[in-house]
């Protein structure tokens, strides 16, 4: 298991970079992460990063793109907006949580 540095922490990561332990995750931590692929966290941004987070707690897997537009009501081209690219992964990522398993 690969591990890696963040703010002065080892933290475990799989082979892509995602913590493999989602309960070490702290709103901190959140904030290295984003840096780290050039985000600067506003409160949009947490308003997806904790919607992941809690849904992720309730439904035990990472929530799609589609799912966090729908259920928290953020529209995709917004998602796109905060999370340029590939904003599924790049939200599961700031989020410590797995990347989810389909991109829509």
């Amino acid at each position: 298991m690969a591990t890696t540095t963040i703010a002065g922490q080892t933290y475990d990561v799989n082979e892509e970079g995602f913590l493999t332990d989602p309960q070490v995750w702290t709103e901190e931590l959140g904030t290295e992460l984003a840096k780290l692929i050039g985000i600067e966290m506003t409160d949009a941004h947490w308003k997806a990063i904790r919607f992941l987070r809690e849904d992720h707690g309730v439904m035990g897997e990472t929530p799609t793109l589609r799912r966090v537009s729908t259920q928290a009501g953020i529209p995709v081209k917004e998602l796109f907006a905060l999370f340029p690219k590939k904003p599924a992964k790049k939200m599961a990522y700031v989020a410590g949580l797995p990347k989810p398993k389909g991109c829509v």
